[in-house]
């Protein structure tokens, strides 16, 4: 079978500029939902999954094994921990053993004052002039923080110190306040429990929720809820002790709560407690999805209705094409050549949208924060619909204007 030129394809593109802007333009907001989809989804997943450390075990209350801002366990547990189970890596005498509380509160931002003062140089309170409060995750810390989970690092200023109404922030705590990141910054302060906390610090960790986070003190954060007990205890197993010669394991944590009832203690990996969230986020990964596809579909049927214009009107030529011996699927494949160029070309714009202006977007939701993850595979997957779009785009207009006999097509006007 003898094929058209494909420079005669390329050339159909350009006898109508609005038409093809039209094309390229429709394919490119087609694909560039997909890739938000999909990078909401993958970045969604990734970060819930790899907050965890390799080696971290949580321990929380019976009952809370789905929500560590439900889990309340004694306040003594961690000394029990450390003393009761060998294995858990230490440095220079202190064990990776962090206790912690979780909490969502509502936080508001407020002008910070001097460093130790509770008014602003106007003499306002800087409670009072707090934006509207939001939901944030707070995280009470102790040292030992720093040690269990390795992927925060200080990134500017210096650790919180207790009893003196100080926090410090992750890198996306403004996207969870829904200010700017100048407001949150070092000497800047949040509006917590009707009073300023000074933000003494900013921490990173890529890639996880974390980054959107308040930590501060341990013994501050309880006294502010008025809890005595705390949620969970972070602790790093040593798998190989160079000093003892021995090391630990997840089986040694589940037989230590298994001796201590008393305690109602639940162990788990850190990666599958926030494994768990990334199932449980399941149904709306679900609704981004569901989303995208229909307003593909209502793309898709818009590109129908550009390329039957455009091939409508060319009735008289596909007759002749096939009158000095083209077959009419050699013409059918000009035609999807010619729609999959446009609609490539559309793909290409939207996977370069994607990456310089989308990839890393902070995104909030209930849990804090996360970046867009416009990686290879939603690329991949933002081109093959613009592919999908050019063949499926260009079939039943180039067989419905091919259906016409020769000599009906040759005196269509």
């Amino acid at each position: 079978m003898r094929l058209l030129p494909f420079a005669y394809a390329v050339r159909n593109l350009g006898r109508s500029p609005s038409r093809l802007f039209l094309s390229v333009a429709g394919a490119a907001m087609v694909v560039l939902l997909i890739l938000v989809a999909g990078g909401f989804v993958r970045g969604m997943s990734t970060a819930l999954r790899a907050t965890g450390g390799e080696h971290n075990v949580i321990l929380l209350g019976a009952g809370s094994e789905e929500s560590v801002e439900r889990s309340e366990i004694p306040a003594a547990t961690p000394g029990v921990l450390a003393a009761s189970v060998p294995g858990i890596r230490a440095r220079a005498g202190v064990a990776y053993v962090s206790p912690e509380v979780h909490v969502m509160l509502p936080v508001g931002v407020g002008a910070a004052g001097a460093a130790g003062t509770s008014t602003g140089e106007s003499g306002a309170s800087p409670a009072a002039s707090g934006t509207g409060d939001r939901q944030v995750m707070l995280r009470g810390v102790t040292p030992a923080a720093a040690l269990v989970h390795e992927s925060v690092s200080l990134v500017e200023g210096r650790w919180p110190a207790s009893g003196a109404d100080e926090v410090m922030v992750g890198r996306m705590a403004g996207t969870v306040l829904g200010v700017a990141e100048s407001e949150v910054s070092v000497g800047k302060a949040l509006v917590l429990d009707g009073r300023p906390w000074t933000i003494v610090g900013r921490f990173s960790a890529p890639g996880t929720v974390v980054e959107a986070e308040v930590w501060l003190p341990l013994a501050d954060l309880m006294t502010a809820t008025k809890r005595e007990t705390i949620s969970c205890v972070v602790l790093t197993l040593d798998p190989y002790n160079e000093a003892t010669g021995e090391g630990a394991d997840f089986g040694d944590i589940a037989a230590f709560t298994k001796t201590r009832p008393d305690l109602e203690l639940v162990p788990m990996t850190e990666r599958e407690y926030y494994g768990k969230l990334a199932n449980f986020f399941g149904p709306i990964k679900i609704v981004a999805w569901v989303t995208a596809g229909l307003i593909a579909v209502g793309g898709l049927f818009g590109g129908l209705n550009t390329m039957y214009a455009a091939f409508a009107s060319r009735i008289r030529e596909l007759g002749t094409l096939q009158s000095i011996g083209y077959r009419r699927l050699a013409i059918v494949w000009s035609m999807i050549q010619e729609s999959t160029l446009a609609t490539a070309a559309g793909g290409l714009i939207a996977c370069a949208v994607g990456v310089f202006l989308l990839d890393g977007l902070a995104v909030r939701f209930s849990m804090g924060a996360f970046g867009l993850l416009i990686d290879e595979t939603v690329i991949g997957l933002g081109l093959l619909t613009g592919l999908a779009l050019g063949v499926v785009g260009a079939l039943p207009p180039a067989i419905r204007c091919l259906r016409p006999t020769i000599p009906v097509a040759l005196k269509a006007v």
